[in-house]
């Protein structure tokens, strides 16, 4: 069984630190693969991320409409949205190449991939709690669980 984690967070800044501690620690090929309702923020995580990296959170929004943003920090950051795309209609060659290149990705509505389409992920559901969210990780993978072992066990 994956390993896990949750977090709560009580704002959309604290979401953010949550992300940066992973982007400060990413490696290349690292993937997060978020999921969460519309507006739940897997933006606001990707931009926390980008923090962690290096890279200016302001330049950080949502792909949706480009698919694909691509960030200079310490690593590139490949920030991709799956949202306009039909479950399983995800062409993954080209998004291997993405995820199994030089740098970071994250996936925004990565429940949209055909299951098993990628080998090593840390998958961040996100829910709504309040004012602040309900970070569930989960790393599936090697390279995924020693991610998630930087987070606090389980809260």
């Amino acid at each position: 069984m994956a390993e896990t984690r949750r977090i709560q967070t009580e704002n959309v800044a604290a979401t953010e630190t949550v992300a940066a501690r992973l982007g400060a620690t990413a490696q290349p090929g690292d993937t997060v693969a978020l999921v969460g309702d519309l507006g739940a923020g897997k933006t606001a995580f990707t931009r926390g991320l980008a923090t962690g990296l290096g890279v200016a959170p302001d330049s950080v929004a949502s792909p949706t409409f480009i698919m694909v943003a691509e960030h200079l920090g310490r690593l590139p950051l490949y920030h991709i949205d799956l949202y306009r795309l039909e479950p399983g209609a995800v062409d993954e060659l080209p998004l291997r190449e993405y995820v199994y290149g030089r740098g970071v990705t994250a996936i925004e509505w990565f429940d949209r991939l055909s299951e098993g389409a990628l080998d090593d992920y840390l998958l961040v559901r996100i829910d709504y709690a309040g004012s602040g969210r309900i970070l569930d990780f989960q790393a599936h993978g090697s390279r995924a669980q020693a991610w998630l072992g930087i987070l606090p066990a389980n809260a």
